[in-house]
């Protein structure tokens, strides 16, 4: 059987229509363990960054230089918070969703954002894309705290070394230096041998035991002229990636604005990924609120730059 996107889509749209935000009549709300505690957002912020490395003010000029707009982990989780505890969030009444990659490196901004606001509800995949759709969101909305709020991060990410290198990092215990993303080069590779003409178009997409890996493939396809023009096609890598998630972002949101309970922001961008010994960073490229009625009410982005 040959199923397109567009199918999918449709189907995972039909499917978010079983979750509704509210209890069913008669029954007590569930919701996730969102962690409780008197200490506040910003004032957790100085412990859980004690044990990260401290900043390294060559390095910190490399990756600006090759990422202009990038702040490191620090940096944007102490702007967020605090922009955040302006609107009302609160470890004890916001729910944190996040759309990144699978790969262990994406779990540092992840674990950092966890250990802020308590449990995260997964809805992303390779390279990052909300493969959760539209279901996900729906089941994630219905988990928000009563009269709480929302905080989504999503993007894809890329690694550098330490000497600069774009697209590859190093990893803990393993000595060779490996590519990051994975994922999203294996895209890039595929797509940069049918803009050559060295290989026949394949959709993945019908393989179910790949199926993610497919879907990034087909995603990214409408770039290859752009990766294929770049000065550094590791580098535009990631960004392209980033405009193809946004649309399918944007419409999963648009979607689903109407189960926002107090209210939802919506953070997106580049993650980085450094050495062990070495500051993440994050390149902001969007930072929305959303009110209760699903409008955007804030572009918070230019607080982050």
């Amino acid at each position: 059987m040959n199923l397109s996107v567009a199918t999918l889509v449709i189907s995972f749209g039909a499917a978010a229509q079983a979750f509704q935000v509210g209890p069913a009549p008669g029954r007590a709300s569930t919701r996730l363990g969102i962690v409780a505690g008197e200490e506040k957002a910003s004032e957790k912020l100085e412990r859980i960054f004690a044990s990260k490395p401290a900043e390294d003010p060559a390095f910190d000029k490399m990756v600006k230089n090759a990422f202009p707009g990038a702040i490191s982990n620090r940096e944007l989780a102490t702007r967020v918070v605090g922009l955040l505890e302006e609107k009302g969030f609160t470890p004890e009444n916001t729910l944190l969703a996040t759309s990144v990659c699978a790969d262990e490196l994406a779990r540092v901004l992840e674990d950092e954002f966890v250990d802020i606001y308590g449990t995260n509800f997964n809805l992303g995949g390779l390279s990052g894309f909300p493969f959760a759709g539209n279901t996900g969101w729906g089941a994630m909305s219905a988990h928000v705290p009563d009269n709480g709020f929302c905080l989504t991060i999503h993007g894809p990410h890329v690694g550098i070394t330490k000497d600069g290198v774009i697209g590859k990092v190093e990893r803990s215990g393993i000595a060779l230096v490996d590519n990051c993303c994975g994922s999203a080069i294996a895209a890039s590779n595929y797509l940069q041998a049918i803009t050559d003409g060295t290989a026949d178009i394949n959709p993945r997409i019908q393989s179910f035991s790949d199926f993610q890996q497919g879907a990034v493939q087909e995603l990214i396809l409408p770039f290859g002229k752009r990766l294929g023009r770049a000065e550094n096609r590791m580098r535009e890598l990631p960004y392209a990636l980033y405009d193809s998630q946004e649309v399918m972002v944007t419409d999963i949101v648009n979607t689903g604005k109407a189960s926002i309970k107090q209210g939802l922001a919506v953070l997106g961008g580049i993650q980085i990924n450094t050495a062990p010994d070495q500051l993440d960073y994050f390149h902001p490229l969007r930072f929305d609120y959303f009110d209760s009625d699903g409008n955007v009410v804030e572009n918070m982005l230019p607080y982050l730059r």
